[in-house]
């Protein structure tokens, strides 16, 4: 059985051929979606400061989060 590939998309174009919408299986548009909310994130984290793994480790070993075998 020969598998066909379908298009990505399917354009809706005015009476000018020029496009205005688009339709995507659904599939594509969830993944669209999940990749937004993953740069939205990245975006807000980008201006958080970076911490020291050594010193973070430090407090949680104090603090009884985690084990001195760590």
């Amino acid at each position: 059985m020969t598998k066909v590939k379908e298009p990505e998309a399917t354009y809706i174009v005015d009476r000018k051929g020029k496009k205005t919408a688009v339709i995507l299986p659904i599939e594509r548009y969830e993944e669209l979606l999940e990749d937004l909310e993953d740069l939205a994130i990245i975006a807000t984290r980008g201006k958080e400061s970076a911490h020291d793994w050594e010193i973070l480790k430090k407090k949680l070993k104090r603090d009884g989060i985690i084990s001195d075998k760590v």
